[in-house]
């Protein structure tokens, strides 16, 4: 792989595993710093010994207010800097509302949609400050298309949608530039609430991506030329009528 990125420094939430993991890996290959930023400290600490001098661990709690407040300044301390922020944490509930579990809805709203502007909010200063960077949000097809079954999820990621598109015109003229990567559904560890025949008939007929391929979404997203932005990048499996 090119070095399309070297000299630049990234940083990765929802690092630890599954799609941050594998767009943290894709982002090193590229030339850039990374910073992985998760709540699994131990996990983290293995990882970065494994990705290499390049690669920093921040153990971060996303639904720690005053945690989350310090994120850019942070994330600058331990890198040099910060050009690429990838808010990518998120969690995920399926099921119909008459049975769902508020406390469990709230959890999800609280990470999904609080945290992520929030950590958005706390790197959006060095960012704009330097007149250049990149903002990507994992958002999905969820946040496009209504999906029946996982409505709070849904709900989520419309929020999402909507802050990135208003987001994107406030700080274009600072030249950061602000967009989503809209998956369909991916193999990790948030489809592990799915009903086990689902999961069995989406493996078997080919519906299911891999985190690899988010990656490179997003890596194509962050190496456009200057002046391009691209707002949202939808991919799904061929299966996916949508």
């Amino acid at each position: 792989m090119t070095q399309q990125l070297r000299g630049k420094v990234a940083a990765v939430t929802g690092a630890a595993s599954g799609i941050g993991l594998e767009c943290a890996r894709t982002l090193l290959a590229a030339g850039a710093k990374v910073v992985l930023i998760d709540r699994a400290a131990d996990r983290l600490a293995a990882l970065t010994r494994e990705l290499g001098p390049e690669a920093f661990a921040l153990e971060i709690d996303l639904l720690d207010h005053a945690q989350v407040d310090r994120l850019g300044e942070r994330i600058v301390a331990l890198a040099g800097g910060l050009d690429i922020f990838h808010a990518n944490a998120g969690a995920y509930v399926g099921g119909p509302v008459v049975s769902g579990n508020p406390d469990e809805w709230e959890r999800v709203l609280s990470l999904n949609v609080n945290a992520t502007f929030r950590a958005i909010r706390a790197v959006l200063p060095h960012l704009v400050a330097q007149k250049s960077g990149d903002v990507v949000v994992t958002s999905s097809i969820a946040g496009l298309v209504p999906v029946v079954w996982e409505p709070i999820y849904t709900a989520s990621k419309f929020a999402v949608q909507a802050f990135v598109h208003t987001l994107r015109r406030q700080v274009a003229g600072d030249n950061v530039r602000v967009g989503a990567v809209a998956p369909g559904p991916v193999v990790t560890a948030l489809l592990d609430d799915w009903p086990k025949e689902k999961m069995a008939e989406a493996l078997a007929n080919g519906s299911l991506m891999q985190p690899r391929e988010v990656a490179e979404a997003v890596l194509f997203m962050v190496t456009r030329p200057k002046g391009v932005t691209v707002r949202d990048l939808v991919i799904l499996p061929t299966t996916v009528d949508l």
